[in-house]
This record gives C-alpha cells, structure tokens and sequence, in this order.
C-alpha cells in the first residue's frame, strides 16, 4: 500500500470526529515547495480538494501560484496539520486534531527533496515546526520570517480575518509578499539539478 493510500484509510480520530474521517492531502517526492496549513473546512470536507476555498484563493493571491501549479503534486505538496476536517467550535472550526502531525508528517516529510521551502501557514505549523519561537506572536514570526529562510517562511493563516490583521500590518503586503512570491517561485522553477522535476 502507497503512503497516499495509507493515509486515505486512516481512521485514527473517528472516534473524536462529528463526522466521517476524510484526510485531504496531497504530495509527491518532486515537489519542492511545501504548504503546511491547519486544517480543512467543511468546504473542502465535501469537496476532498485542499484549500478549496476563500482562504485558498487568498493564499493564491499571496503566493503568485495559480490552480494548475497549486494543484500539482509534482511541484507542490498540501500538507496541514491536521488532515481531516475538525468539526465547527464557536467562533470557526475546532483545532486540527493533534494525532495526524504524530502519525504521518515524518513519513510525508522523508519523501520530499530535503532543499524545499515550506509555508507555514498559521499558528499550528509555526508552533511545531519553529518549536523555538512559540514565546513569539504569530505577527512577530510573519515579521521575522528572514530569521528562518532559506527552508521556512511563516505566513498568518489566509481566512477572512486576516483582511483586518493585513490593515493592522501593512508591511506585510509591501515588504513580505514581493520576497514571498519570489520565494515560491524559485522552488517552482527548480532546474532539476539537485534531482528534482522543474
């Protein structure tokens, strides 16, 4: 059995779910940029295709990438922390529920080439993966992001909210998402000379 296929029949928060389990991730060994959000919503629940949302288009928007990139598992790996739709809580969606990182990010992560960039988008992927930074606002990582290239770029999550953050915080449109769109596009445009798909 494929990892891909593995990670389909996972059945290991069923009990803790409102709802059928239905992982949605996507990933091949070329690609070369990484995109680790929270997790899906009931949008992408139903449709089973990552960031199938406002919160995509936003994250499109940011990235420079359009559908038929995003959507490549040869040049793009969709991630989140937590795989399956976690369920309405007041206020939004609940967290992404912890067992998925635990289980299947080391496996995912083993078969990318190691010179990717990731994104890691919101709070979730920040704290596990810049485990040195959760003293740090989310706002203080986006703001510091040069502190951790060349192999990560933290971003605040694309939902609706962040159009109210982004008027609080005007640099990051004018200083982070020119360096942003660079960044994904050098991943993108890999020449394959370290063994990967351009």
């Amino acid at each position: 059995m494929t990892l891909e296929a593995e990670i389909a029949a996972c059945r290991i928060c069923a009990g803790a779910l409102d709802h059928a389990p239905r992982p949605v991730v996507s990933f091949s060994p070329t690609a070369r940029l990484l995109i680790i959000g929270q997790a899906p919503g009931s949008k992408v629940h139903e449709s089973g295709i990552p960031w199938d949302d406002a919160s995509g288009d936003r994250l499109r928007e940011w990235t420079g990438l359009d559908k038929a990139t995003m959507y490549d598992p040869a040049q793009v790996a969709l991630v989140p922390m937590g795989f399956c739709y976690p369920g309405k809580a007041s206020g939004g969606d609940k967290p992404p529920r912890p067992e998925c990182a635990a289980q299947w990010h080391e496996r995912v992560l083993d078969i990318l080439p190691s010179d990717r960039l990731t994104l890691l988008v919101g709070a979730y992927a920040q704290s596990r993966y810049l485990p040195d930074t959760r003293r740090m606002s989310m706002t203080e990582r986006v703001r510091r992001f040069r502190e951790f290239l060349p192999h990560f770029l933290p971003l605040p999550h694309p939902a609706w909210r962040s159009t109210i953050w982004m008027r609080k915080h005007p640099w990051f449109e004018e200083e982070i998402l020119p360096v942003l769109r660079v960044q994904v596009a050098a991943a993108i445009q890999h020449d394959g000379t370290h063994g990967t798909r351009s």
